[in-house]
């Protein structure tokens, strides 16, 4: 039995429970994706229906205007798929300093896409892409054949215009299995030589997540019967250092309806913020879902953002 992961936090620090300050909105655009990869916590694909529309996207850009400093984190699903996309980046262009976009990569070689690298540019974008590995067969296998070769094209794309240089662009690293991720520096330094020896790619960082137990990662752990090893796993390498760092206390997420989460997985399976009265907060009651002190919505998922060196949006939480 894993124990409760509240009650982990509490037994270090109380106040690790609660939400510190609002540093970052991650807006998430919706499940629509050109992809079907096989650890989609949000079960994205092409069939994807929940669609973030203007007026919730107007409604962003208005909560963000009252709250300057705030670093923008744009996801999905494939968030460049979004029809209004173009228009929540141009109309936050003026307010903040740091906006970022996570892409597959593999949406900037689709036709009618072809735009995405130089708008990135353009708009002074941290790209944060996709790389699960930096060996086509396990890319291949995660994410579909013909992955990596899509992934290396876009990349040298972007190099061209450059990202990997003046320009960040960060990587993404997630297990292709039921295991932690080894040492984020050290991974870094692999990807880093095997993609400019072998490819002449550059990059800034590179970021190391978790598999989450929720969606599609869920389905397959449940499917081979080690749902309940993968949990105690995650359990047993619960790091206090990293639960001091852990992002919902500093990020809140928004979905394609406008409502609030204390991350982008919470969303993913229905564990909104809510108020007082118990009614679910939405964009427009962002400052209160903000508000310092206020109690975090956990569950056992989250001991995937504790394990090992830690896990969030932007990486390791521990050196």
């Amino acid at each position: 039995m894993v124990a409760v992961f509240k009650e982990c936090l509490q037994e270090i620090d109380p106040g690790f429970t609660c939400f510190e300050k609002l540093q970052t909105l991650q807006v998430n655009l919706g499940d629509q994706c050109n992809m079907r990869c096989a650890h989609c916590h949000i079960d994205a694909s092409p069939a994807g229906r929940k669609v973030m529309g203007r007026p919730v996207i107007d409604k962003i850009a208005e909560a963000l205007e009252r709250m300057p400093g705030t670093i923008l984190d744009i996801t999905g699903g494939c968030p460049e798929m979004n029809p209004d996309f173009r228009r929540l980046v141009e109309s936050t262009a003026s307010h903040f300093p740091r906006r970022i976009v996570r892409s597959n990569l593999t949406i900037l070689t689709e036709s009618g896409f072809e735009w995405l690298p130089e708008f990135f540019r353009e708009q002074r974008l941290v790209v944060t892409a996709s790389l699960p590995c930096y060996l086509e067969e396990n890319v291949d296998r995660q994410r579909g054949k013909g992955t990596h070769a899509r992934s290396l094209a876009a990349l040298r794309r972007l190099n061209d215009l450059g990202y990997g240089g003046g320009l960040e662009l960060n990587l993404v690293y997630n297990p292709g299995g039921d295991f932690v991720p080894g040492s984020q520096q050290e991974l870094e330094e692999a990807y880093r030589k095997e993609l400019l020896e072998k490819y002449g790619i550059r990059f800034n960082h590179l970021f190391t997540i978790t598999n989450a137990p929720i969606g599609r990662f869920r389905e397959y752990l449940e499917s081979r019967g080690i749902y309940e090893r993968y949990l105690n796993l995650l359990a047993t390498r619960f790091n206090p250092e990293a639960a001091r760092n852990i992002m919902c206390r500093t990020l809140i997420s928004v979905d394609w309806k406008g409502f609030l989460y204390n991350c982008d997985f919470n969303q993913a399976i229905g564990l909104p913020i809510t108020g007082g009265d118990g009614e679910i907060l939405k964009i427009e009651d962002l400052e209160s879902a903000a508000r310092s002190g206020k109690e975090l919505v956990l569950s056992e998922h989250c001991y995937c953002c504790t394990a090992g060196e830690g896990s969030s949006c932007t990486g390791a939480l521990v050196a």
